[in-house]
């Protein structure tokens, strides 16, 4: 009924499942002759649904997929095996990155992939067990744990900071170009410093990346995250021409599908992760 009513067709619900038209017919004249109603008004070709069939599909789609959820949570409660995880792309690129290595020395049996990508994964529809999110730690139907905070600072490269000189305030930055993305996460800063977006001339982009790339070539001030910026800092890349630092109302959290949560694999990343976030330097 589900592959049929789907697809308003019997043809496409039968090759679907593998099976001749003739066998879909007769497994719902089957379900019409149990429940005594017809489930779809046919018009040679054409299928449409009646009233009890657009009532009862909504179920049925439902209980679809909470047995998907369960069958795959019992064909994937294993110690090892493939590990889906999402997380964005400048985090996997600034810090997840040169820490990746680690847990496959650790952990080599569970076979680790990593997904890069900025939309919010939908674990119903995906194969994805987990996913590193910033942001305000409440996701519907998600078990959440924190991993780290995180703060607001402003950097540049060495030969901007040389050529600019010293930074003493907040509001001397707006006397140069501040880069930042259109995103909420820079307003606890903003607000501590007195200042707001609007007081700000230069255009905000949309990639965290390029700011960062645009700021270790001289191009501004760029307004990024600790996170982010630390491992650039002690290379040398960057550096802060004013140290004014401010915590994020957002942090970093292992977010996961009830059914998956503990599952030992990914339990195991997870484990390891808050390890890694306890051992991440705070600033100073």
């Amino acid at each position: 009924f589900e592959a049929v009513a789907s697809r308003l067709s019997f043809s496409g619900g039968a090759a679907a499942l593998h099976v001749s038209p003739a066998a879909v017919s007769s497994q719902i004249r089957t379900l019409e002759e149990r429940i005594d109603q017809p489930l779809f008004i046919r018009k040679g070709r054409k299928v449409e649904l009646t009233e009890v069939g657009k009532q009862l599909l909504p179920g049925v789609q439902r209980g679809m997929v909470e047995l998907r959820k369960a069958m795959q949570s019992i064909e994937q409660n294993r110690n090892e095996g493939l590990l889906n995880v999402s997380m964005v792309p400048i985090f996997i690129q600034k810090w997840m990155m040169p820490r990746l290595t680690g847990f496959y020395q650790v952990v080599p049996e569970i076979d680790l992939r990593v997904n890069a990508d900025r939309r919010i994964v939908n674990f119903d529809e995906t194969d994805f067990h987990a996913a590193i999110r910033f942001g305000p730690g409440n996701w519907p139907g998600l078990k959440s744990i924190k991993l780290m905070d995180d703060w607001i600072l402003p950097v540049c490269s060495p030969s901007l900071l040389k050529q600019i000189g010293p930074i003493s305030s907040p509001a001397e930055l707006q006397k140069h170009k501040l880069l930042y993305t259109n995103n909420e996460v820079w307003d606890a800063w903003f607000r501590d410093a007195g200042l707001t977006h609007e007081d700000q001339r230069m255009p905000r982009l949309s990639d965290a990346l390029i700011i960062l790339l645009a700021a270790e070539q001289g191009e501004g001030i760029a307004l990024s995250r600790w996170s982010l910026v630390a491992r650039d800092i002690s290379h040398g890349r960057l550096v802060q021409p004013l140290p004014h630092l401010v915590k994020t109302e957002w942090s970093y959290y292992f977010v996961a599908p009830d059914h998956y949560f503990d599952m030992p694999k990914v339990a195991a990343f997870r484990d390891w992760m808050i390890g890694l976030c306890n051992e991440f330097e705070k600033p100073v």
